[in-house]
């Protein structure tokens, strides 16, 4: 995301998983619910608030036209622009968890709503700070960031406007790209609601006889069956029925890429993948070189689905096959005091302190578990509220992906805690693309513990598989969005449309080309081209290629981790102290890996071959 004068870090979420969402929530035990009142002790408290906050935000225009007067008047209005920004921050994520814990509740979604416009208001109110920073001699910053103590810590958000000159406009044209948020997020908005709360999802009735609902959270846990029919006439009535709104899907998509083209055009980057990029500094080659590498490297991702078939016994591999469990006769369930267990247990190498912590969030409600009725489907870790702890949604339902699911929320959390604990506010929330890294790492370790801990064959090759599933999942699964969404991209910014139609035939043809469809590999039916409108991602501007990316990141970084080096220990924690203290390639070689070279995609790609190659050894000795 661009960093702006006000760094609003509203969604420093991740959306992984959704379940069925059938319980009651007077039923969930406190423990396991939010305890919001650490953010306002009651709705009331947060609307004044509020209120208060309205009152004081439009204050920041005091200092227009003074910045250059000194060091000591840039730092005031330094200091002022960014405790409204943290303040702000605490008001929406307020708002914005209550929301998630019921969709439906249009009381919170309103506030939801209010706060977006008073930031909007706010970034207009303080659109002239870039301008007139950009004003002064580069050489003055330099100088008064030495010798003026209250501008220390801004040194980084500095450099970071400097660096940006050239895409930064007038204080009026700035002021306009700042009232044009208001626009923003009305795509991204209208397709959560609509698939959220208003789309009529289908039924179909399993082989049990039983007749059930397949919304999103729902389609999640029966893809997984154990039933191969119940898996085909699931996808098929889903996405069959997504398809029905194709135009209504290609729309809402379309008015996200043109939103990401118009700021593009106003910032005067070539593209928009270019502007969307160079908010954190990372160089468009790493983008375009991991769908290179991955394109090129396809055969293992061949492997494993071969492999898969193999597991399952299945003449023909479908798509519909891709979720099943690898091996129906090994039930791995656990119940969140398990869970917790083995977490913490996996968590051993990264030290007492963070072991405590995770302790810490499991057991003062910083996790709301359970799926319940009307709430936000997957899992997420939002920890923007800079003097609060993180908290964490997820919708949990006892199976092993869940515990997976787990701990990769923790690490998000985890690197939220100790970056806000290390740094000021101005350099405490960090880069989204580092965000990743900390949350497959702790799959990383969990993997590691469980195979270090269990012996038994069967359940060595369902951890195994876990593993190799999410590794998939992570990298291939989300370099192909990362295509497909540089594609549509591609295509309007040459001046073509992007209908419903459009956008299936793309989807399907690039969905086929992964999965080895034409050789045989894995077929993927006609009914898959509405896949695109199942994933959110695309509404999150080029976020999506940062999953792979991280796991990259994550695998080289493991290693010396897990073979005991306390130095790469210690670098990996600074790490996740780190925030945004520097920029995110800069940071990573820090910790001891270099994105800008193909080290990291070479690792991953060695280790998946090596999980494969014990998978392959354990079915071969299971058959003796």
């Amino acid at each position: 995301m661009r960093r702006s004068t006000l760094v609003f870090i509203l969604l420093s979420t991740v959306f992984l998983y959704g379940f069925a969402q059938e319980r009651d929530r007077g039923k969930v035990p406190d423990k396991w619910k939010w305890n919001l009142t650490d953010l306002y002790s009651s709705d009331e408290a947060w609307k004044q608030a509020r209120e208060r906050f309205s009152g004081e935000y439009p204050n920041v225009e005091q200092f227009k036209g003074t910045l250059s007067t000194s060091a000591q008047q840039l730092a005031k209005c330094l200091d002022f622009t960014f405790n409204l920004a943290k303040e702000f921050n605490r008001l929406y994520i307020y708002a914005h968890l209550n929301s998630d814990l019921d969709t439906r509740n249009s009381k919170y979604l309103a506030m939801v709503q209010e706060m977006g416009q008073l930031g909007a208001d706010m970034g207009a109110k303080s659109a002239y700070i870039e301008p007139e920073v950009l004003a002064i001699d580069p050489a003055t910053i330099a100088s008064w960031t030495k010798q003026e103590e209250g501008l220390a810590v801004y040194r980084q958000y500095l450099d970071d406007i400097l660096r940006r000159k050239a895409h930064t406009g007038t204080e009026g044209e700035e002021k306009i790209l700042a009232d044009a948020s208001l626009l923003s997020d009305a795509a991204s908005n209208t397709y959560g609601i609509f698939t959220n709360a208003d789309f009529p999802y289908p039924e179909v009735q399993l082989s049990d006889g039983r007749t059930v609902k397949v919304d999103k959270a729902s389609f999640e846990l029966y893809r997984a069956g154990t039933n191969r029919a119940d898996r085909a006439i699931v996808f098929k009535k889903f996405f069959d029925t997504i398809n029905q709104y194709r135009g209504t899907f290609g729309t809402m998509t379309y008015g996200e890429v043109k939103k990401n083209m118009f700021y593009a055009k106003a910032s005067k980057y070539n593209n928009a993948m270019e502007r969307a990029l160079n908010g954190a500094n990372i160089p468009v080659q790493v983008y375009t070189s991991l769908v290179d590498n991955v394109n090129n490297n396809l055969n293992t991702l061949h492997r494993y689905l071969n492999l898969r078939k193999r597991m399952l016994n299945v003449d023909t591999l479908h798509y519909y096959d891709l979720y099943a469990p690898l091996l129906a006769n090994v039930d791995l369930s656990y119940t969140p005091e398990e869970a917790e267990k083995l977490v913490l247990a996996s968590l051993a190498p990264l030290g007492k302190e963070y072991v405590n912590v995770v302790q810490k969030a499991m057991n003062e409600r910083w996790i709301d578990l359970y799926p319940t009725e009307g709430k936000r489907s997957g899992a997420y870790s939002q920890g923007s509220a800079y003097d609060v702890h993180p908290y964490m949604l997820l919708n949990y339902n006892g199976k092993y992906i869940d515990v997976r699911t787990l701990t990769h929320e923790l690490g998000h959390t985890m690197q939220s805690y100790l970056s806000n604990k290390a740094q000021p506010f101005p350099t405490a929330s960090y880069p989204i693309f580092t965000a990743e890294v900390a949350s497959t790492f702790n799959e990383a370790l969990l993997n590691d513990y469980m195979l270090k801990t269990i012996k038994d064959d069967n359940i060595r090759l369902s951890i195994l598989g876990s593993y190799v599933e999410s590794m998939k999942g992570t990298f291939f699964r989300q370099a192909q969005f990362a295509e497909f969404e540089m594609r549509i991209h591609e295509m309007a910014e040459r001046g073509e449309s992007l209908t419903g139609d459009k956008l299936n035939q793309m989807y399907l043809d690039l969905t086929r080309k992964y999965y080895g469809h034409d050789k045989g590999i894995c077929l993927v039916g006609d009914e898959i081209k509405a896949e695109w409108m199942y994933i959110p991602h695309f509404y999150y501007n080029f976020y999506v290629y940062q999953y792979a990316t991280s796991f990259t990141a994550s695998a080289a970084l493991v290693e010396p981790v897990l073979a005991g080096d306390k130095q790469a220990t210690k670098r990996y924690m600074d790490f996740l102290s780190a925030g945004s203290s520097d920029y995110a390639i800069n940071l990573l070689k820090k910790a001891g890996v270099d994105m800008t070279t193909s080290q990291p995609f070479t690792i991953t790609m060695n280790k998946m071959n090596k999980v494969m190659d014990e998978m392959e050894k354990l079915l071969t000795n299971m058959k003796r």
